[in-house]
């Protein structure tokens, strides 16, 4: 800003504005920011995103952000000052209101919204909005309608929340709004505040979607999920027991469906583990969240039936938990049906095992396999290679809690 030679043509804020335009001439810096994807692709999948977090700490600053990169204009709405009729809309009286009906008004923000077609409706200070207002909230997070406008295809919804420790008469979310709402909790890095107070902000790469990967993430995606929950139909539905609980993310159907829809995105746009991870837990929980994580890395192994058909071609992981999950997985193939030949192939898989990996891997499937036995099954060669690891793990076992209990002696 140019500041006149002679000081009596100076205003008064001359100079203050030139401090000001200098303190906001800053310069940008790439950086990787998991949070920051995680945002990207939960919005980028029309999912309704509610960021937690103390205030201060950058919330606002990374939805301007996110708005710029996506090139799609930001409507704030501080839910917390609205009344419940701002987003049911206010009715109108018409002319004849028994035969036309009694329509609701929108306000001029959701006009705007759908005048434009597009945009990021942020719904700030969520958690200080009292119940009859997040109630009405419910209409517009899960039908996009507020009063008698429907929000459309183009328009994304993402809130912001305080804890309640820290949120001026806050208020826990109610279960059902929680649960339409992915949670991404939000931090300060604090190497990034000092570099950008110094006059270096980061600026993050945006993930996107590959159009060749589609079709194999949405296949991957139902793949991930269902084959979890048909083995663990408990976590299907779980609401907390404490109200903190159902004010965050949980498992339901519906938010599994969401973690479903998040997987396939990241998968597309290439995301690490850590992303996926975090989008994952976001809508289900940190426990439940755990479970697909380990899913997905089981969905790479190989199938326990391709292994007993041909030992002689298998390929075990290298990594000892998955190579632990397969073996576990070949014993559990032959009690479910158990064939001589099959009992066969499975030592052999783990004689194979012995030799390309630690032997401690094998004690569990082997003891657990010999107990699979029938009468009329021959003892294959295998065994006897196997059985000496069986017996001296026993034996430490043993001498372990001997030493164990001469101590407790002493």
């Amino acid at each position: 800003m140019h500041i006149p030679a002679d000081p009596a043509d100076v205003r008064p804020l001359d100079a203050a504005d030139a401090l000001l335009a200098l303190l906001r001439d800053t310069t940008t810096e790439p950086r990787t920011d998991t949070r920051l994807e995680a945002l990207t692709l939960a919005v980028s999948a029309d999912l309704p995103v509610l960021l937690w977090g103390e205030p201060g700490i950058g919330k606002t600053a990374a939805l301007n952000q996110l708005a710029d990169a996506l090139d799609l204009p930001l409507t704030t709405v501080i839910a917390s000052v609205h009344e419940p009729s701002d987003f049911s809309g206010l009715p109108v009286l018409g002319d004849d209101p028994a035969v036309q009906g009694v329509p609701m008004a929108p306000p001029d923000w959701a006009v705007r919204l759908v005048r434009a077609g597009r945009g990021l409706l942020f719904l700030d200070e969520l958690s200080t909005a009292p119940p009859a207002v997040q109630a009405a909230l419910l209409r517009v997070v899960l039908e996009r309608r507020i009063g008698a406008l429907r929000l459309p295809p183009g328009v994304r919804i993402v809130a912001a929340a305080n804890p309640r420790s820290s949120a001026a008469d806050g208020w826990e979310l109610s279960p059902p709004l929680a649960n339409r709402f992915v949670h991404l909790r939000w931090s300060y890095d604090h190497e990034v505040v000092v570099r950008g107070l110094g006059g270096t902000w980061p600026t993050a790469a945006l993930p996107r979607l590959a159009p060749g990967r589609l079709t194999d993430a949405v296949a991957y995606a139902h793949r991930a999920v269902c084959r979890l929950l048909a083995a663990r139909p408990g976590l299907v539905h779980q609401l907390p027991k404490s109200d903190a609980g159902r004010g965050g993310p949980w498992p339901s159907p519906r938010t599994w469906e969401m973690a479903l829809r998040l997987i396939a995105f990241a998968t597309a746009a290439g995301a690490s583990r850590e992303v996926l991870s975090t989008l994952v837990r976001a809508t289900v929980g940190d426990g439940p969240g755990l479970e697909p994580a380990a899913s997905l890395d089981r969905m790479d192994l190989p199938d326990p039936e391709e292994l007993l058909a041909d030992p002689s071609a298998a390929v075990l992981p290298e990594r000892g938990d998955l190579r632990q999950t397969v073996l576990d997985g070949v014993v559990e193939a032959v009690r479910r049906r158990p064939e001589r030949s099959r009992w066969d192939a499975a030592w052999s898989l783990l004689a194979l095992a012995l030799d390309t990996g630690a032997p401690d891997l094998v004690v569990v499937p082997a003891a657990t396999l010999a107990a699979l036995r029938r009468d009329d099954w021959e003892v294959p060669a295998a065994i006897e290679r196997l059985a000496g690891v069986v017996s001296l793990s026993k034996r430490a076992d043993r001498a372990d809690r001997s030493a164990v209990g001469a101590g407790v002696r002493r």
